[in-house]
């Protein structure tokens, strides 16, 4: 494989979103985001609408990022200009969208502790994209996918926003918190006592002291933070975490976290409702999930049979393979949504 980028059968636009709804966001933020929108090989030769497919990012991921390359591996831009190349399928546009913060990202949410991530996406960029190219303007050829943080945000989207997004395709998303973040709590109050004296705004003077020079516990501290930013921030933005300092949950935070679980969500009349309206539901994750993602995908996949989202509309699949290095499997959801959509 070749270590230079190859040439491209369809095109990328990158354009800049200047969002109304992230003016004046708590964290000061960007204003102004870059949208990048694949158009699929023909869509300058001819008058056709496609369906509109929305990737989001996990956890720390910004836009530039996508043309990232590693050794023996493409980026994901250009697996999915192989895909529509081929020609056998059904072809889409492809809009990847930013919603990082300066916590490392949003969780797709409007959060007094963040911002109106989940507005942003659903009332300005789709209907701006919409505006700006030739999509079929509705739920029903509208996909939204992502991995980690970006499949949490294409599990919850949709349940809040059924009259936005009509199929969904999750890899290794966030869900089951009891089981994905629960574990975490006491390693990471431990953490933060022994480097920061138990402290986020020591934790957070240290950070910005040593631009260039993050190590791990501090992307998963930051992490942590953005999370309870995106869960359980008070209408002034003060951001609560879910554990005292043994790590100990606090029950009434813990309740707003599991809140916003996509499989407790699940349970809910209203969110079960959406999602048996999805026209497509794919859910997968690596059997070696450092996060236990799997079982999570494996309990959303369960929720959805128990809510009565018929199976042909359904695709799981645990596969032999860990958190990181699985952006192979996107293209594979991609062509699943195009047919299932067309």
């Amino acid at each position: 494989m070749l270590p230079w980028s190859a040439d491209l059968a369809g095109r990328f636009d990158q354009q800049v979103f200047d969002s109304t709804l992230l003016r004046g966001n708590p964290l000061g933020d960007p204003h102004e985001r870059p949208v990048l929108v694949y158009l699929p090989p023909g869509y300058d030769e001819s008058d056709r609408r496609y369906p509109a497919i929305y990737v989001a990012m996990g956890y720390t991921g910004h836009l530039g990022m996508w043309f990232n390359r590693s050794p023996f591996r493409q980026p994901y831009p250009e697996l999915l200009d192989a895909l529509f190349a081929k020609g056998d399928v059904p072809p889409a546009i492809v809009v990847f969208v930013d919603a990082w913060t300066r916590f490392g990202g949003s969780q797709y949410l409007d959060s007094p502790g963040t911002g109106q991530y989940h507005s942003y996406l659903c009332d300005e960029i789709v209907p701006w994209v919409d505006a700006q190219y030739r999509t079929i303007a509705d739920r029903d050829h509208r996909a939204i996918t992502g991995k980690s943080s970006g499949g949490y945000a294409a599990m919850v989207t949709p349940l809040l926003r059924p009259d936005v997004f009509g199929a969904l395709a999750t890899h290794a998303g966030d869900a089951l918190f009891g089981v994905c973040y629960q574990p975490e709590f006491p390693v990471r109050a431990r953490e933060l006592r022994d480097l920061h004296d138990g402290s986020y705004e020591k934790f957070f003077a240290s950070f910005e002291s040593r631009a260039g020079q993050t190590t791990s516990q501090d992307l998963h501290l930051l992490e942590m933070y953005g999370y309870s930013a995106a869960y359980s921030s008070e209408p002034d933005g003060t951001v609560l975490l879910p554990y005292d300092e043994l790590g100990r949950l606090i029950p009434e935070v813990w309740e707003r976290w599991l809140s916003r679980d996509p499989v407790a969500m699940v349970e809910q009349p209203q969110y079960a409702e959406a999602l048996r309206s999805m026209r497509a539901v794919w859910i997968d994750a690596g059997k070696q999930d450092e996060y236990f993602l799997d079982l999570g995908a494996t309990a959303f996949h369960r929720a959805a049979l128990e809510v009565g989202v018929p199976e042909e509309r359904l695709h799981f699949e645990l596969f032999e393979g860990k958190h990181g290095g699985i952006e192979y499997r996107y293209p594979l959801a991609v062509e699943w949504l195009c047919r299932q959509l067309g």
